[in-house]
């Protein structure tokens, strides 16, 4: 496999861009190729990035910008008709740490990537290409495309699908789309105005009087701008709306008197479908591309980016040498059940709010009727699960816990997670004002209680055209409340690979070995089969 060949990229919206990104940080070239003509400038589309995403947006230069172009908020109401009936507050970070949620415009997003993939010289971005054929062999993937000059063919090592729930790439793969589609829409506005609110929070009404029987979704954006959503019914007609002037209207019955500049609205439905398979030989799909979902949990642009994070180690490792040939072998069973995990707490969500039959419908009301008294009751009403990072317990790459860790282990959406193997590394603060993550490397970090002895460590893995084995890992001495927070044996260790998710947690008894046991697995050596795999 020649190493200067790069990674296809077909799709430069937030997950394609991301993804080329991630790889230049690795040294891997790309060619990212769209076919529109450049960025959409108009409507705020996805614009929750949860606190783990802006992790991986750091890791390419991009995160803290992103936390600055947007309006962070801490606190959320759900009202039933006239009554508030439930409230949260988010914990505000430790200082150098993200926020749990920034509302952040796609647009802003896109600029803020394309800007960093315009000045990076292994990035090779083209608009108005379009894909027109893809074919694959055992040394890599070719692509027919058709640009501004007319046709032209480009040869990859492995290409990543990130063109959106229309994906290209995904029919001419002949790949299916299953899933369903919900009957009533919803309508999207962004509103720029001095909306009566103290600070930014997020706001959920349930059959308002100016919405009867479904519900509206209020967002705070940056430049005093609002994002509402209003679910209306299947027949519902946005164009004649706005020339009746019903939409003024509308907007009016949320705004009352209030000046305001009606800066985007577009109509949507929303899906729950996803992909058989999200690896088809040396294709990836991630994003959209692969799975669609409704946006209540902001679970779509978030899991996306996860998607491609977790595809670009992989990719990168093999191409380098220092991960396993079958590593990307590993790519579908960790994101597919993370894509089925998604769809299982949005399809919840949904089932909430767009009720299929009487039953759920009766269920609905009673919860939203007894919430008025009863706290208890208003703490169970669904207007979304909040976007979380997956676990990897069950992944080939992951030294597993013991079964009764495994048994125990909290998997209902917005819990906690102890910090087993397979799990996002947890974030804590470094008495020199850092943060853990902050020293992860971008290929495998060994985390070291102060009285762990690494004398004898040096990562034995198969002889092939890698980089040195020290250059593999990156050995971090850990602060007590870090050890504490890994709930690391005396004289333990912690494997993190370079997605940032734990690989092993170790004991310390044999502490060379097992980080050596670890490494291999957590690279994918130990997923060589019998017969060799072509690189």
């Amino acid at each position: 496999m020649s190493t200067a060949e790069p990674v296809l990229i077909v799709g430069a919206g937030p997950v394609g861009m991301t993804g080329a990104l991630l790889l230049a940080r690795h040294g891997v070239p790309s060619l990212v190729v769209d076919a529109q003509a450049g960025r959409e400038l108009l409507g705020s589309r996805a614009i929750c990035v949860q606190r783990d995403t802006l992790d991986v947006l750091h890791r390419v230069g991009a995160g803290r910008e992103v936390v600055d172009l947007g309006a962070t908020w801490y606190s959320g109401r759900i009202y039933y008709r006239e009554h508030e009936v439930f409230s949260m507050t988010l914990p505000e970070p430790a200082p150098g740490h993200f926020p749990p949620f920034v509302n952040t415009p796609q647009n802003s997003v896109e600029r803020v990537l394309e800007a960093r993939v315009l000045a990076e010289p292994l990035i090779d971005l083209h608009y108005r290409t379009r894909a027109t054929a893809i074919s694959q062999d055992d040394t890599g993937v070719t692509l027919e495309l058709d640009g501004p000059d007319g046709p032209w063919t480009a040869r990859g090592t492995h290409c990543v699908a990130a063109d959106g729930s229309r994906s290209t790439i995904r029919k001419l793969l002949g790949l299916t789309f299953n899933g369903h589609s919900f009957n009533d829409k919803f309508l999207i506005t962004d509103v720029r105005a001095a909306f009566d609110s103290p600070v930014p929070e997020r706001r959920f009404y349930f059959d308002p009087e100016w919405n009867p029987g479904r519900q509206v979704l209020i967002h705070p954006q940056p430049d005093s701008v609002w994002r509402i959503d209003w679910q209306v019914p299947e027949e519902y007609d946005l164009e004649a709306e706005q020339a009746s002037g019903a939409l003024e209207t509308r907007i009016r019955k949320v705004l009352g008197d209030l000046d305001y500049e009606l800066v985007w609205a577009s109509l949507y439905r929303f899906h729950q479908r996803r992909v058989p398979t999200m690896r088809v030989g040396r294709v990836v799909l991630a994003g959209d591309s692969a799975h669609i979902m409704s946006p209540f949990g902001a679970r779509g642009m978030n899991s996306g980016l996860a998607d491609v994070e977790n595809a670009a180690w992989k990719i990168a490792a093999i191409r380098g040498g220092w991960g396993g040939p079958a590593l990307l072998d590993t790519y579908d069973p960790e994101r597919g059940p993370a894509t089925d995990e998604n769809l299982r707490v949005t399809s919840t969500t949904m089932r909430f709010l767009c009720p299929a039959d009487d039953e759920e419908w009766a269920r609905r009301r009673e919860i939203l009727e007894r919430s008025v008294t009863d706290p208890g009751t208003a703490a169970t009403i669904d207007s979304g699960k909040l976007a979380e990072p997956f676990w990897y317990l069950d992944s080939a790459l992951t030294t597993a816990a013991d079964d009764e860790e495994i048994a125990a282990f909290p998997r209902e959406a917005g819990v906690p997670r102890p910090p087993l193997p397979g799990v996002l590394c947890p974030d804590v603060a470094f008495p020199d004002g850092t943060r853990l993550r902050d020293h992860l490397g971008p290929r495998c970090t060994v985390l070291i209680a102060p009285d762990a002895d690494l004398a004898a460590f040096a990562p034995q893995l198969p002889a092939t055209p890698m980089d040195a084995p020290g250059e593999v890992t990156t050995v971090v001495p850990l602060p007590p409340s870090a050890v504490e927070a890994l709930r690391l044996a005396p004289g333990g260790a912690a494997l993190v690979r370079p997605d940032g998710h734990l690989a092993a947690v170790l004991s310390g008894e044999n502490l060379a070995e097992e980080l050596t046991a670890a490494l291999r697995r957590a690279l994918g050596w130990v997923l060589i089969p019998a017969e060799p795999v072509a690189s």
